[in-house]
């Protein structure tokens, strides 16, 4: 079907390309680029898009402001939350150029405002992601010839710190179990879990005959994986199961824990027992002592909730499960 005068256009371009149909509109005259999709479908869906709610795109003219704001509208919504949150915090550093010609901003001044961001790597890794991400769609609209986000750069990211718990410590919080909350960071040195992870344990998921537990969240390898209890802490799992009220298996006070709750406890315990430690190190000394100890390499990888390579459909049989078992086990101290 033949679209209506002055509506536009839906056109694949030659060649191999990962987005080869351009989309023009017809309102100018000129048969301006809008955009580029990977399907035709897609592009005849942005035309109507662009027809019920028509968008600048002169290139001399349109700013960043009303370029972010645009991507906001159109791209952004595509990406995760987490993302787009971390993006649009970042434009808060790009926002002094706003009233700026996009195509008329320069790579120093893009390089700038993460130079200037006072931020550490974390940030200053967003807004050069931002500016890339605006640079494509500028490259969408015709309103850049050239992406000067490719020549950015931004602090690296730091070596990690994190230290894993000595043999001694661990013994130490065994013999010192007594104390309230030591039980749980034997838990995480024992399982591997992280504190949403712990914080979210149901009792309805731990079955104490079968000796697992299920729990996890964060990826798609993590969430819902099932986790044999170590023999070292049955008794600790017992124990917190048989005194819940709400239905998790660490509370506080009766109710579900919250991370900052447990972070206070956490510190406390820390100077009484004279460590220093965070929560994520249990996990970083769990997959240690795992390597350490010969485990499997797709068991660790089960274990801790990371995708595996080669390990097929992520379906637990018996043998599975007895397999994961063997491994965890393989911690004795």
């Amino acid at each position: 079907m033949k679209n209506p005068n002055r509506y536009g256009s839906v056109t694949r371009l030659s060649g191999n390309r990962r987005k080869p149909w351009v989309v023009r509109e017809g309102k100018s005259g000129q048969q301006k680029p809008i955009g580029y999709t990977a399907t035709r479908e897609d592009g005849l869906i942005l035309l109507a898009k662009f027809n019920a709610t028509p968008w600048d795109i002169e290139a001399d003219k349109i700013t960043l402001d009303e370029l972010y704001k645009l991507w906001l509208d159109k791209r952004a919504c595509k990406l995760g939350e987490a993302n787009r949150a971390s993006l649009k915090s970042a434009y808060n550093h790009c926002a002094k150029l706003g009233g700026l010609k996009y195509n008329q901003i320069k790579s120093y001044q893009m390089q700038d405002c993460i130079d200037g961001c006072g931020k550490g790597y974390s940030t200053q890794g967003a807004i050069k992601n931002l500016w890339g991400h605006l640079d494509r769609f500028a490259m969408e609209l015709d309103i850049i010839q050239k992406q000067c986000s490719d020549l950015l750069t931004s602090a690296p990211i730091p070596e990690t710190t994190k230290q894993i718990f000595t043999d001694d410590e661990v013994q130490r919080l065994w013999d010192n179990q007594n104390l309230e909350w030591a039980d749980s960071v034997l838990f995480f040195l024992y399982t591997g879990f992280r504190i949403s992870e712990m914080i979210g344990l149901k009792t309805a998921n731990i079955d104490l005959n079968a000796g697992t537990m299920i729990g996890g969240v964060k990826t798609a390898a993590g969430k819902n994986r099932l986790v044999p209890i170590h023999s070292k802490i049955q008794s600790i799992v017992q124990r917190r199961f048989e005194q819940s009220k709400g239905g998790y298996l660490f509370e506080y006070n009766g109710k579900k824990l919250n991370e900052s709750q447990y972070r206070d406890v956490w510190n406390e315990l820390m100077n009484t027992l004279n460590m220093d430690h965070t929560p994520h190190e249990c996990r970083h000394t769990f997959r240690s002592r795992l390597d350490s100890a010969g485990a499997n390499k797709v068991c660790i990888d089960r274990l801790m909730g990371h995708k595996s390579k080669g390990t097929g459909e992520r379906v637990y049989t018996h043998k599975n499960i007895e397999e994961l078992r063997l491994n965890i086990e393989l911690i004795t101290n």
